[in-house]
């Protein structure tokens, strides 16, 4: 089956449990129609570089998806219908790299960093 990366943007007045909830239906979703969430990750509230819908920062999440191209199709098609979502972006790859993305990377690295003062 193809491999999938897809980033979501939700709206800024969720609660993360509520944004982290969304990753899960969708995943469900994906499940449904015979794919399979193989990882996902929640990256947190950040600043947009311009206003989607009259919101300034939005939820991120990520995730990495096995499913066949009609499953993504309705995933994604549910997601542009529902009221939270505000972006949602869908790369096809070749295969998916190990270990986290880059943007927990920088998250890892704050930390540490933190640490050292």
């Amino acid at each position: 089956m193809p491999l999938y990366e897809h980033v979501m943007i939700a709206r800024q007045d969720l609660s993360n449990t509520q944004a982290e909830g969304l990753i899960e239906h969708f995943g469900t979703v994906l499940a449904d129609n015979g794919g399979q969430l193989v990882d996902n990750e929640y990256w947190g509230v950040k600043t947009m570089a311009y206003k989607i819908n009259k919101n300034r920062k939005g939820h991120y999440a990520y995730m990495r998806t096995n499913a066949p191209a009609p499953a993504v199709q309705e995933m994604e098609r549910l997601m542009r219908l529902h009221d939270d979502v505000m972006r949602v972006l869908t790369i096809k790859v070749d295969e998916h790299a190990e270990g986290p993305s880059i943007q927990m990377q920088k998250r890892d690295e704050r930390d540490s960093r933190r640490e050292r003062r």
